[in-house]
């Protein structure tokens, strides 16, 4: 009876994964007292086949749940139409109460049929024997037995914890369970007194911005947190997530950062292979409607890095929200469980993003200033002027306080606090970061990344010829282009080099930088124009098109 109630209670399985190599020499280990059986050879290598019973009622619980998805998001609309017509009344609202709890019971009738299909299925029957075992007693034998199943995520157990690391245990520089520390956008109207009169009048517009943010605001900002969107790419992300685990030999893992939100990850490790490149890690930050199972963890796989992918909170097997604060919470969790589960130092950590994961990942490289290196791909300095781009203009107002109050990716502001090395790789046919037509590369918001970047570390150099060079060699848009106005003003690299290393040598390695104070403007021009190219690279594609392994290299350092 018990075994009965774990398989209606129990998550939906999706997949058993197929042996792999090192399991099969895993399994000649002599099992513990608490381990179960592991799964027969006949159930590899196969979608999870579901009796007809089960089937069934599966299909009629997933058709409930999106129609429930539907009036959730259609619920202010309905409420509206409803009231108009005087539907709201208590004569009418008690009958479809009563409808309402009818249909409840039936689909929790739904349910147990669908337990009592899973009841009689000797491979679910197995799966939870060994979920429920592993809940129990994470040991290694079990937990290596529960990775060959692919099942809801929300049953997984938890893998590694915020508090986990010793460092943080009773430290109060450490994040608290309000979230690790942001940079926080300055007041609109600097030196007005805040006096209860001025906070009163703030409020509706303080109200309106919340409600924008919490509704509107947030699913434009990441779409792929959005339950239709989810179950529409449900097959591709099963697909993908089968192919990281058995080709890649990926880990998956669940970790709970310090708001108590769930994040979804996956590691292939690399370090035991022949390719010197797998002893680095690149933790991979996605895109607003990207995940690991089909984001841009492909790119440095293919390069033959060890790589970690993570899903945004909300986002396929991750909870919560995809707010600002949360991300930076997520990423906060993901590092310390590369550096203290994984094993990989700081040193021996890239952080490569693309699109909107610039956030997480400059948030990550201000918070760990010890990490090795930063690649933004198809990233922006600043979110307010793509908001702007796409939002009414008498909505300017609004769109600003929102933005800077609840969505802040305040990517170059973080970005600047870093020391390290640094990559930019701009789409010349972006459609999304620029803020005209995908034509005029100069409205690229990648532009004033490298900008604002270069300004903070050599606000010497790039000064008014200083700037004009390079904004005249962001103009080009191919590589025949860049070449010519590289050879315009005769760049000297060998030279560049020698000028940068002697400061370095006589100054130390920490930015800004005082170079070029005393220098010619033709230096100056050359400089500039020698660090704009080593910091950006240009990729000849859309803002979507996944970057090739050979584009994937690591930033230029002294």
């Amino acid at each position: 009876m018990a075994k009965l109630l774990s398989c209606v209670l129990g998550p939906r399985l999706y997949k058993i994964y197929r042996e792999r190599e090192t399991e099969r020499a895993a399994s000649s280990v002599p099992e513990t007292a608490t381990a179960v059986p592991a799964p027969s050879a006949s159930s590899w290598d196969t979608y999870y086949q579901p009796r007809a019973l089960e089937k069934h009622a599966d299909s009629i619980l997933a058709l409930a749940s999106v129609f429930w998805s539907i009036s959730y998001y259609s619920s202010p609309f309905a409420i509206f139409y409803l009231y108009r017509k005087g539907y709201l009344s208590l004569s009418k609202v008690v009958p479809f109460s009563h409808y309402a709890g009818t249909l409840l019971l039936l689909l929790a009738g739904v349910a147990c049929l669908r337990g009592i299909g899973r009841w009689t299925n000797p491979q679910y029957r197995q799966f939870i024997t060994i979920l429920e075992a592993t809940h129990r007693n994470q040991s290694v034998e079990n937990k290596r037995q529960l990775a060959n199943y692919n099942f809801d995520f929300r049953s997984w157990p938890v893998d590694f914890h915020w508090e986990e690391p010793s460092s943080r245990k009773g430290s109060r520089g450490g994040p608290s369970r309000r979230g690790v520390a942001l940079l926080r956008p300055e007041p609109l109207h600097r030196g007005t007194a805040d006096t209860f009169l001025n906070r009163v009048k703030k409020l509706p517009c303080q109200i309106t911005s919340y409600l924008v943010a919490h509704t509107l605001g947030r699913r434009m900002l990441y779409p792929g947190s959005v339950y239709l969107l989810q179950k529409a790419l449900m097959p591709v992300l099963l697909q993908g997530q089968a192919r990281l685990v058995e080709e890649c030999n990926g880990r998956r893992a669940k970790l709970l950062a310090c708001d108590g939100n769930e994040i979804d990850t996956m590691f292939v490790d690399r370090r035991g292979t022949a390719e010197p490149q797998g002893q680095k890690l690149v933790i991979c930050c996605e895109g607003n409607a990207g995940f690991y199972e089909v984001g841009c963890v492909s790119t440095p796989l293919e390069a033959g890095y060890s790589v970690l992918g993570w899903n945004h909170p909300g986002f396929a097997g991750s909870t919560g929200v995809p707010f600002p604060q949360n991300e930076a919470n997520a990423m906060d969790v993901v590092v310390q469980f590369a550096i203290h589960r994984l094993g990989f130092q700081p040193q021996d950590i890239v952080i490569y993003a693309w699109s909107i994961g610039g956030f997480t990942a400059t948030w990550a490289a201000m918070s760990y200033p010890d990490i090795s290196a930063v690649i933004l791909d198809a990233s922006f300095d600043d979110l307010v002027p793509l908001a702007l781009k796409v939002m009414p203009d008498s909505w300017r107002v609004l769109v600003t306080r929102t933005v800077r109050q609840h969505l802040n990716l305040n990517n170059s502001e973080q970005l600047c606090r870093f020391q390290g090395p640094v990559l930019l790789i701009r789409r010349t046919k972006d459609e999304i970061i620029t803020t005209t037509v995908p034509e005029d590369i100069m409205s690229n918001r990648g532009n004033d990344l490298l900008l604002k970047l270069l300004q903070f570390r050599y606000p010497r150099v790039m000064v008014e010829e200083g700037l004009r060079a390079v904004r005249q060699w962001l103009e080009a848009s191919s590589q025949l282009e860049e070449a010519s106005v590289y050879s315009r003003w005769e760049v000297e690299e060998d030279w560049c080099l020698s000028v940068l290393r002697s400061y370095q040598a006589e100054h130390g390695p920490d930015f800004p930088w005082s170079v070029g104070e005393d220098m010619s403007a033709d230096g100056r021009r050359q400089l500039a124009l020698f660090l704009a190219r080593k910091h950006l690279h240009n990729f000849d594609a859309t803002h979507c098109t996944p970057l090739p392994a050979e584009h994937f290299q690591m930033p230029w350092h002294l």
